[in-house]
């Protein structure tokens, strides 16, 4: 089993190249000291509650295993898991499917890690988008009552075209993954919900954290959490690699937006993204490199 390189480290290196360039743009000190501050207990909490973001993430991952028999060990599972967040400078973070091919033993076939995979992407977005409410409430110009009236009853009728039982031998016939997709998402919807809400906000409070440290006028934790949300629905929707760009362009328009100094922004932009997504990239890296090379129970190891 053989991933190519190339494509991958080319993100690396455009992401690196686009966070240097916005360092190198404020004070050597001044860039220096926002991202020392990543070593304060409050950059450390924020870290910490980003990986049990991930844990929790994992935890749901697991159940969809067991659903589709691969039942895993705990250590193991979460260890396959964080291994997938090396995968994530992809386009719409589809290398993440492959952390269900993984396992030397019993991994899943590649329609299943893509029913899993659709199923977390769109856990994620659900519980992003309600988290992102607030944050559209306050940057949507006011509007009627009887336009949001519109606005919900079109949502509505969309929703029942789309789920009408005669669309479906359609969309299935085309994209059979989806009703497995489907499947994962029907069992125990509470379960996974309340997983993937409290892994979310974790990463909100996180943010809050690193907001606190720069800017100078305060954000609350609902407001840096629904901001957060806000900046990853728009970079999950243009399907860059691991929304680079998207996500980073929103962040700074909402930072500038309140009235902060560019600097400022720029470095939180920085350090929001080291905590929340190459950190993961990161552990995803370790554990890849610990069960290849030490446990040799993933599927590089054990060959095609």
């Amino acid at each position: 089993m053989s991933f190519p390189l190339r494509p991958w480290l080319i993100v690396f290196a455009l992401a690196f190249s686009v966070y240097a360039a916005g360092l190198f743009a404020l004070e050597q000190e001044q860039a220096g000291s926002a991202l020392l501050r990543l070593l304060s207990w409050q950059g450390l909490l924020a870290a910490a509650l980003c990986l049990l973001s991930y844990l929790l993430r994992g935890l749901r991952w697991m159940a969809w295993m067991k659903l589709l028999g691969r039942a895993l060990p705990l250590a193991q599972g979460l260890r396959f898991y964080l291994a997938g967040y090396a995968f994530t400078p992809t386009p719409g973070n589809i290398g993440e499917a492959i952390r269900s091919m993984l396992p030397a033993r019993q991994p899943l076939s590649l329609g299943n890690s893509l029913a899993l995979f659709g199923a977390e992407r769109l856990a994620d977005l659900l519980c992003l988008a309600l988290l992102a409410v607030p944050a559209a409430w306050w940057l949507l110009p006011p509007l009627p009552v009887w336009l949001w009236l519109v606005l919900l009853v079109v949502a509505l009728l969309a929703g029942h075209v789309v789920s009408a039982r005669r669309w479906r031998p359609m969309v299935l016939a085309r994209l059979p993954w989806l009703g497995q997709a489907g499947s994962c998402l029907a069992a125990r919807p509470a379960s996974w919900f309340l997983l993937t809400i409290t892994a979310w906000v974790a990463q909100g409070i996180a943010v809050w954290l690193l907001c606190a440290m720069l800017l100078q006028a305060p954000v609350t934790p609902l407001q840096a959490t629904s901001f957060y949300a806000f900046s990853m629905v728009g970079g999950a929707l243009s399907m860059l690699p691991a929304g680079l760009g998207g996500t980073e362009a929103i962040m700074l328009a909402l930072g500038l937006g309140r009235g902060e100094a560019l600097g400022v922004v720029v470095a939180l932009t920085v350090m929001v993204r080291l905590v929340t997504l190459w950190f993961a990239v990161a552990l995803g890296i370790v554990c890849l490199l610990y069960s290849v090379l030490v446990l040799k129970d993933l599927r590089f190891a054990a060959g095609p």
